[in-house]
């Protein structure tokens, strides 16, 4: 008889609980953060930091992109999907601001804040931007390869994309840093041949300047790349990267490179979680958060790739 009380009062707890815990799900904000592509390390570096900052601030989240860049739009089309979810915030990285901000205006409308990452595109009714100052990366990345050369060196600053404005942003802050202490800027092509390919441009830096010193990379691909034809040319002239991902570290560690600057995504990850978090509990916030910039050296370089190995696994 005892046996089967305790049976009727476990069967009538189960409901209970599950209702409990029902009701604490729904009582979490839902905070959707839409990126730009997930397919490789900064991005997974990113979504590393906001699945943990859903954690810590007890948001009920999720990170997604579209499968591809293009067609432009492809994460125009995506966050219309989001917006028919009525989440409480949206992060959003832009691909294409000009066709995507008419759909963040329909997520004014329906007063759900949007915050920005990664590129900042100054949209007049975003809740905050959190990311990198990329004209101060650039800054740093002119201001580290110019302490390796000499007034009236050659440098060419090559580019991950000519439409993207935290490219043209790191450039604008390189050029004008290595300009201003005499370093000519004599090549600021596309890193990419008609294939895809970085290697050939660097290949016709070479053959054009073949007195170049120094290069600027604002893809890490295109930093690695262009080291192989230095290499291979039998050639040491100091390239510096943007992004400070393993590889990139990994070069440095080894001495191939001497340094190089790098964004935090993880950090802009968390960071963007945690004020959207803010502002859904009613705080205010600032209109920029910067998320940071890192040098990265042979002496620790070993702590950066230990760092993003424990993120990324």
């Amino acid at each position: 008889m005892l046996k089967k009380r305790w049976i009727i009062l476990l069967v009538s707890i189960i409901p209970l609980i599950a209702l409990i815990s029902l009701a604490f799900q729904e009582d979490k904000p839902k905070v959707i953060v839409v990126l730009q592509r997930l397919d490789i390390e900064y991005w997974k570096a990113f979504e590393s930091g906001a699945k943990k900052a859903f954690n810590d601030f007890n948001i009920d989240g999720e990170v997604i992109s579209p499968d591809s860049l293009y067609p432009v739009t492809n994460q125009p089309n995506l966050l219309k999907k989001v917006l028919k979810q009525n989440p409480d915030a949206l992060i959003v990285s832009t691909t294409h601001p000009s066709v995507g901000n008419p759909v963040l205006m329909e997520y004014k409308k329906k007063n759900i804040p949007v915050f920005l990452t990664t590129t900042d595109v100054e949209w007049e009714y975003q809740a905050s931007y959190i990311g990198t100052d990329n004209i101060a990366l650039g800054e740093t990345a002119g201001m580290l390869l110019g302490s390796m050369l000499y007034p009236g060196d050659q440098v060419a600053i090559i580019l991950g994309r000519l439409d993207d404005q935290t490219i043209l942003n790191q450039r604008n802050g390189a050029k004008k840093v290595l300009e201003d202490v005499g370093i000519k800027i004599v090549a600021e092509p596309l890193g990419y041949d008609k294939f895809g390919n970085p290697r050939p441009v660097m290949e016709n830096i070479l053959r054009n300047y073949p007195n170049l010193k120094g290069v600027v990379a604002t893809t890490d691909r295109i930093a690695l790349e262009a080291l192989k034809e230095i290499e291979e040319k039998g050639l040491r002239i100091p390239i510096v990267g943007t992004d400070g991902l393993t590889k990139m570290a990994e070069s440095v560690g080894a001495g191939k490179i001497s340094a190089t600057v790098g964004h935090n995504p993880y950090d802009m990850g968390y960071l963007s979680v945690e004020q959207a978090g803010k502002v859904l509990s009613g705080e205010h916030i600032e209109k920029r958060i910067d998320s940071g910039i890192d040098i990265i050296t042979e002496d620790n370089a070993k702590e950066r790739l230990d760092f993003l190995k424990k993120i990324l696994d």
